[in-house]
C-alpha cells in the first residue's frame, strides 16, 4: 500500500507527547511490513535545527479559505528510517520561536498551556495541503490508497478530500483513517470558523461538525472517516460512554450502530530507540538475561541527580505536568512516602506551572531525598528508566500510555492507574510475584497511589523480584503486533 501519514509531531524533532513516539515508530514498522509510506507535517524550525534535510517542491499550494488566499511550499526530505516526509510551510503559521527555542514544545499548539487564537487556521491549513497532496496524486493516475491522520489538527483532512476528490477524481481509491490519541482534545473553534476554514453549511449540522454551536474539528473527523481507531482497546471502550468520551459518546456510539465501530489498537514501542542492550545513554548495558547492570546504572543516575549513594530503592515519575497525569497526586503521595519508607524519587517533566510549583516544594522539603528534573533531555529519561525500582503512572485517564511500556523494557515495575491502556498492558501482581507485570490501583487518590506503591516496594524485598524484573524485561512491546493490525485494517479498507 502507499499510505499518507498527517500529523504535528514527530519523534526527536518536535514533540509534545506520545504521538511523536508513534509517528516517528508506526511508519518505519509498515514500511518494514513493505508499504510506502509518507509522512506530513507542519514545517516547525525544530526539523531543520535537528539536521533534517529538505528540498523545496518547485510547485506550490494555493488554497483559498474563507475568500483569503495562503500560499503553501511543501519540502521534501527523508528520515533514517528511510520513511519520505513533506513539510508544510505556511509563512507565519509554523514557524513561531517561544522563548528563543527553537526546540520549544510551546511553538506547536500555542505557548504556557494556551492554544494560540489561529489554531483553526494554522490546522486547516496543515489538514488542506495533505488533501491537495492526495488530490494531486489522484490526478496522477496513482492515488494513495490510505491517508492516516491523528488527532483534531488534522481530522478535517477526510472531509477537504470528500470536496476534493469526487468518485470520477479517485476518492473511492483513497481511504481515510482517524487516530484518536486523546479525545480530550477536539479543536472546538467558534461558529464563524465555519467559513474560515473554507467549510460548507452543510459541514456545520449537529450530524456532523456542530457541537453545541461550535465548529468541532475531532466530531467531523470522526464523523466522515472511513476507519477511526483509537490507541488501546479498553480506552476505544470508555470513550463511548459519558463518563470518558468528552461530549462526543453519542458519535463513537452512532459509529459502531452504523457497524463501523472505533476500533482500539494499542501503540508498541520502537526498539531501535527503547532498548536497554543498545542504549548508548546508558553508564551500562544489560538486558533481560542478566539484568545486573540496572544496580550501576543506579549508582550513576544517584551521582549525576545528586541523591545519596544508598542501596534504597529509587522510585520514579516521568511526563508531562498536567491534571490528566496525576502528578498532583505524586505530589500530595510522596511526604507520606518519604515518611514511611527509605525510597527516594526523581521526577522528569514540565506543564503547568501550578503543578510544577508543587512538585518544587515537595524537594525543598525532602532533605535531598527527592530530584526533580524539568523539561528533562531525552537520554537522562532513558537513564531514568535504567535506574528505577518503580516508576509511577497515577493517570486519571489514559488512552495508552508510553511510560510504564518504556518501564517495563528498561525493568522498572508500573505502579499504575486502572484505566484505559494502562489496564492492557499492566498486569496487578499477585503477594507472591508469581503473575503480574505492575501494581495497579483503582481510586484517583493520593491514599492510592501511596498503598500501591507500598505495595511494590515491599515486594522488591522478596527473592522473587528478581525473576518479577526479567519476566517484564521479556515482555513484547513492539510495533510488530500493533503495525500488522493497523496493515490488516487498511488492507480491509482497499481491497
Amino acid at each position: 500500500m502507499d499510505i499518507l501519514f498527517v500529523t504535528t509531531e514527530l519523534a526527536p524533532f518536535v514533540k509534545v507527547g506520545g504521538l511523536a513516539d508513534v509517528a516517528a515508530a508506526l511508519p518505519k514498522a509498515l514500511r518494514a511490513l513493505g508499504h510506502k509510506v509518507t509522512v506530513v507535517l507542519p514545517r516547525f524550525p525544530a526539523f531543520e535545527h535537528g539536521g533534517l534535510l529538505v528540498a523545496r517542491r518547485l510547485t506550490p499550494v494555493h488554497a483559498v479559505l474563507g475568500g483569503i488566499g495562503y500560499d503553501i511550499t511543501l519540502f521534501d526530505g527523508r528520515l533514517a528510517s528511510q520513511v519520505d516526509i513533506v513539510l508544510v510551510d505556511a509563512p507565519g503559521f509554523f514557524d513561531r520561536v517561544p522563548q528563543g527555542d527553537v526546540r520549544a514544545a510551546d511553538g506547536i499548539y500555542g505557548e504556557r498551556g494556551e492554544d494560540y487564537p489561529d489554531n483553526a487556521t494554522r490546522f486547516a491549513l496543515l489538514s488542506f495541503a495533505a488533501a491537495e497532496i492526495a488530490r494531486q496524486r489522484a490526478a496522477s493516475g496513482a492515488p494513495f490508497d490510505v491517508v492516516h491522520c491523528h488527532d483534531w489538527p488534522s481530522a478535517l483532512v477526510p472531509t477537504y478530500l470528500e470536496d476534493l476528490l469526487g468518485p470520477a477524481e479517485g476518492r473511492r481509491d483513497t481511504k481515510t483513517v482517524l487516530t484518536i490519541h486523546n479525545m480530550a482534545h477536539q479543536g472546538v473553534f467558534g461558529r464563524e470558523q465555519v467559513t474560515a476554514v473554507g467549510l460548507e453549511s452543510r459541514h456545520f449540522t449537529p450530524d456532523r461538525g456542530e457541537f453545541f454551536g461550535k465548529l468541532n474539528f475531532l466530531k467531523l473527523g470522526l464523523v466522515t472517516a472511513d476507519a477511526v481507531t483509537t490507541v488501546s482497546p479498553t480506552y476505544a471502550r470508555e470513550i463511548a460512554t459519558e463518563v470518558s468520551g468528552a461530549g462526543l459518546d453519542g458519535v463513537v456510539r452512532a459509529r459502531a450502530d452504523r457497524g463501523r465501530p472505533v476500533i482500539g489498537i494499542l501503540n508498541g514501542i520502537d526498539y531501535a530507540v527503547w532498548n536497554p542492550a543498545t542504549d548508548a545513554a546508558l553508564a551500562t548495558r544489560y538486558d533481560a538475561q542478566d539484568p545486573s547492570g540496572r544496580a550501576r546504572c543506579k549508582g550513576a543516575l544517584q551521582r549525576e541527580l545528586g541523591l545519596p549513594l544508598e542501596p534504597a530503592p529509587l522510585v520514579v515519575s516521568i511526563g508531562r505536568m498536567v491534571h490528566q497525569k496525576g502528578i498532583d497526586l505524586v505530589a500530595a503521595a510522596i511526604p507520606t512516602l518519604l515518611r514511611a519508607t527509605d525510597a527516594q524519587f526523581a521526577i522528569a517533566g514540565d506543564g503547568d506551572p501550578e503543578l510544577v510549583a508543587r512538585i518544587e516544594a515537595v524537594v525543598a522539603k525532602s532533605e535531598g531525598r527527592v530530584v526533580f528534573v524539568k523539561s528533562a533531555p531525552e537520554p537522562v529519561v532513558h537513564r531514568m528508566l535504567s535506574a528505577a525500582d518503580v516508576v509511577l503512572v497515577p493517570s486519571r485517564f489514559e488512552p495508552c500510555g508510553l511510560v510504564q511500556q518504556y518501564a517495563q523494557r528498561y525493568g522498572a515495575l508500573p505502579v499504575a492507574r486502572a484505566t484505559g491502556g494502562l489496564v492492557d498492558t499492566v498486569v496487578d501482581c499477585d503477594a507472591k510475584l508469581e503473575t503480574g507485570t505492575g501494581f495497579l490501583f483503582e481510586e484517583e487518590s493520593a491514599k492510592a497511589l501511596v498503598a500501591a506503591t507500598e505495595r511494590a516496594l515491599a515486594a522488591r524485598a522478596i527473592p522473587q523480584w528478581s525473576a518479577l524484573v526479567k519476566r517484564v524485561m521479556r515482555l513484547d512491546r513492539s510495533w510488530d503486533g500493533p503495525a500488522r493490525r493497523y496493515e490488516a485494517l487498511m488492507k480491509n479498507l482497499v481491497k
